[in-house]
């Protein structure tokens, strides 16, 4: 049974959406995944990031929240 860690829980003020950042490791061991579960009504999306891909995408969502003047 893989291994489900709970990072973060956000709600997006404007949509209602849920997401949930998590760390996933698999019982045969490897790299730890960041996964992202985002819940719209009753649909769910979820995929999983290695952490270089993980790195580049907090970056960049960084980026653009400090161009909008947060942080």
């Amino acid at each position: 049974m893989p291994r489900v860690t709970p990072l973060a829980k956000l709600r997006v003020p404007l949509g209602g959406q849920e997401i949930e950042l998590q760390q996933f490791d698999h019982d045969a061991g490897g790299m730890s995944l960041l996964r992202t579960r985002i819940r719209e009504k009753s649909r769910f999306t979820v995929f999983e990031v290695d952490a270089q891909t993980a790195a580049e995408w907090g970056e960049a969502l960084l980026r653009w929240a400090r161009s909008q003047g947060v942080g």
